[in-house]
């Protein structure tokens, strides 16, 4: 049946990455997927739940409730939930409550401890509360393992759990132009395209823990580009060059990059604002480090990286966005970039 439906899906949605994903699972046989309702994802038919609405969380909670979707929301602080609440979303009392009236459920949380206790807790987790056929989908940067362990959970109860990080800041969840890494029942991933698509593009790239394995990876590429973008900017200001004009100077040429587009010109205005915490950033390289270790794998400048960023967090940074990296290397070389025209 599973196959049928995943062709029919693959006929009906052009999307090319989750074609291919519909195609992969016309060969899978999982208990999970065969279980998993195959309705139609409609605001007619599928009603949303999502936990967790900070930065991210929010707008792409948004993006949902202003398509039509039924939403329930759940935030541990329920005044950060008010917004979508104003809007026509329904505030939940716990993740339980919340995927208890829901078919998809959504989780966009900090850390990998509060993935698990927000997921699994057996009393106000949201797999005690969703029904057979639901689907949890976790796009919180977390443990590619406890991704795996989820999924496993899911299919015990019927369900199915899909591990569907982002990139692209707040930004990018405001604009609904996040790339999304997605990892699980491939099936599972093809039927959840109209809300991928609401959000950004989704990308199909394997089994459960996948997709927190590629967020991993562009985790650590942008890690030394940001090393790569304030060490120029230091080396600049030092050199007596105007930093703003060297900024839109390299910007068209090899050393230009999404770092630079979305924090050069917040460096140098002093605009330390999170799109992404610095300690988010910190957990995500050091889950980094902990999977480089377990694969006998040495990777020099995600060790950096980690360093500089955790030096931020001892100086109470952690509450900052990732380009608060450029007040660390000024306090190295005792120096601080001035504004343009100042």
């Amino acid at each position: 049946m599973l196959a049928s439906i995943s062709r029919s899906l693959s006929r009906r949605r052009p999307h090319l990455p989750l074609a291919v994903a519909a195609a992969t699972a016309a060969m899978s046989s999982s208990d999970t997927s065969a279980n998993v309702s195959d309705r139609p994802i409609s605001p007619d038919t599928t009603r949303i739940a999502w936990v967790g609405t900070g930065v991210m969380g929010q707008s792409m909670a948004g993006h949902l409730l202003a398509a039509g979707y039924a939403l329930t929301v759940y935030n541990r602080t329920p005044s950060k939930a008010q917004g979508l609440v104003s809007s026509g979303a329904r505030l939940a009392d716990s993740p339980r409550a919340a995927a208890a009236s829901a078919d998809v459920i959504f989780l966009m949380v900090g850390f990998p401890s509060d993935v698990r206790t927000t997921t699994l807790d057996p009393s106000t987790g949201a797999l005690a509360g969703l029904a057979p056929g639901g689907v949890l989908v976790d796009m919180t940067t977390s443990d590619p393992i406890l991704a795996a362990e989820i999924a496993a959970a899911a299919a015990g109860n019927g369900c199915a759990a899909i591990d569907a990080p982002v990139s692209g800041g707040d930004r990018g969840a405001r604009n609904a132009c996040l790339s999304i890494f997605a990892g699980g029942d491939a099936g599972i991933v093809a039927r959840l395209a109209p809300l991928f698509k609401l959000m950004g593009t989704a990308l199909y790239m394997g089994g459960p823990g996948a997709g927190q394995r590629a967020k991993l990876g562009n985790q650590i590429a942008i890690a030394s580009t940001m090393v790569g973008l304030v060490e120029g900017m230091v080396y600049a200001h030092k050199a007596g060059l105007d930093v703003g004009r060297w900024l839109e100077a390299i910007s068209s040429g090899a050393a230009g990059s999404k770092s630079l587009e979305l924090y050069g010109k917040r460096m140098l205005e002093r605009d330390m604002a999170a799109g992404f915490y610095v300690r988010h950033f910190v957990k995500d390289l050091g889950i980094c480090l902990s999977e480089c270790q377990t694969m006998g794998l040495a990777l020099p400048g995600l060790a950096l990286a980690h360093q500089l960023y955790v030096s931020l967090l001892a100086h109470g940074e952690g509450g900052l966005g990732t380009q608060a990296l450029i007040l660390a290397i000024e306090r190295l070389n005792n120096t601080c970039l001035e504004k343009k025209g100042e």
